[in-house]
């Protein structure tokens, strides 16, 4: 099964020979390796790049033990290296190459190198790109299977596909499992195996079940606002578990999201064009491994669809912030009142901006309107979208908020634009 990964290896190919380490990451199994050694190689031959100007070094396969001594494995790719064409250099989990960042170094400032690596999540970590690499490195971040990607693969019409979707996720592997036991356990095994393995490993995390109970109070608390002050407080009235601070919680959280398991929506006061520090929104890059965590007991098809529309926006390259708007209202004794209405998403990428309302049933006028409330105050000009849980095709009301259907959504990023 071949699935196209179109954006991604788009960027690779903006990226080729521009004389930067090409770094792959994302959250394990999410297909760097099949982006590098089967995508984009495909792509180098069909630019008539010769097949012996390709060097693919794959570090988990057993027969490249002797490519972990960094020595070694620089003396071998100079020695393929036996004109003065371009190489293209593909390592896969190039962590377990001792001393890799300078092995990088070296392959680096040869001329006629072009170098891709990928790494494991333990050691390659978002925070370690800016520190090892240093102006040297071209991050090229991988998301699991958007829903467009996935409905390539996918055999069965579009309603069951989202809730195929919906409820294991986009990692590729999950499109060629049959039967929900054994995705169940599929899932389970990574998220215990392999995300917690990684960061236990890397952070020697002694009190584990207190990091598991936060792991699933955040899947459980998706779309709501996340304060760290107000769980270390639960923790120590229902765990007495006093040494659980703010900080422990903020660090773990940080663990998570170095891990790409999670990421932060920030809270952005859309009036008065600043950020504001408190309470921001966490998401799962897949919901597969969010709805394992809870063992599937939550999946209440609202929250995720909010999960989704966010992770679709990063996936097309936004920054994606939660909005608020301030108003003053005046209550029924005639006294004025401040309110804070929010948007779900603030959506940024260079000078286009998109104000993105999350609905997932709109049974009324009543409910349409209180949706559409925090968009009509924003006052500015750009576009403001309400996407709602069903089929719908796109229409625009006369404040010109425009409202769409969540397959139209996912399947056309140009309606964005309409």
């Amino acid at each position: 099964m071949q699935i196209e990964r179109p954006v991604y290896l788009q960027q690779l190919i903006d990226s080729k020979d521009n004389g930067l380490i090409k770094i792959v990451t994302g959250l394990r199994r999410v297909g760097k390796s099949y982006l590098l050694k089967t995508l984009f190689k495909k792509h180098l031959l069909s630019e008539g790049i010769n097949k012996d100007h390709i060097l693919i070094i794959d570090l988990e396969d057993r027969k490249y033990k002797d490519f972990r001594n960094p020595d070694y494995l620089l003396d071998w790719i100079e020695k393929q290296m036996i004109d003065d064409e371009q190489y293209y250099i593909i390592i896969d989990e190039v962590q377990r190459v001792d001393e890799f960042v300078d092995m990088l170094g070296s392959l680096a400032v040869k001329d006629n190198a072009d170098v891709y690596v990928t790494g494991s999540n333990s050691h390659f970590l978002s925070s370690d790109i800016a520190t090892e690499f240093r102006g040297r490195g071209d991050e090229i971040h991988v998301w699991p299977l958007s829903f467009k990607e996935f409905m390539t693969a996918y055999e069965g019409d579009v309603v069951e596909g989202w809730q195929e979707y919906y409820t294991y996720g986009g990692l590729p592997k999950i499109l060629s499992i049959k039967g929900d036991d054994k995705k169940t356990t599929y899932l389970r095994n990574l998220y215990r195996t392999v995300y917690l393995k990684d960061i236990y490993e890397r952070h020697e995390i002694e009190n584990k079940a207190e990091f598991e109970e936060l792991v699933r109070i955040l899947a459980s608390s998706v779309g709501s606002p996340i304060n760290p002050t107000n769980l270390a407080n639960t923790f120590k009235s229902v765990k007495r578990l006093n040494h659980i601070t703010d900080k422990t919680i903020e660090t773990y959280i940080g663990y998570l999201a170095d891990a790409f398991m999670i990421e932060k929506a920030e809270r952005y006061d859309i009036k008065g064009k600043k950020y504001i520090g408190t309470t921001p929104k966490y998401y799962f890059k897949d919901l597969g491994l969010r709805n394992v965590i809870l063992a599937f007991r939550q999946t209440e098809e609202n929250h995720l669809m909010e999960n989704v529309i966010y992770n679709e926006m990063r996936h097309r390259g936004f920054l994606v912030d939660v909005g608020n708007v301030n108003i003053r209202l005046k209550t029924e004794d005639g006294k004025w009142q401040r309110v804070t209405l929010e948007v779900d998403f603030v959506c940024n990428l260079g000078s286009r901006r998109y104000y993105l309302q999350s609905a997932f049933r709109m049974p009324d006028e009543e409910k349409m309107e209180q949706e559409k409330r925090s968009l009509k105050q924003i006052g500015d000009a750009f576009k403001k979208m309400v996407i709602v849980g069903e089929r719908m095709k796109l229409r625009r009301d006369d404040f010109g908020i425009v409202m769409t259907g969540i397959y139209e959504f996912l399947f056309d990023p140009r309606i964005l634009d309409a």
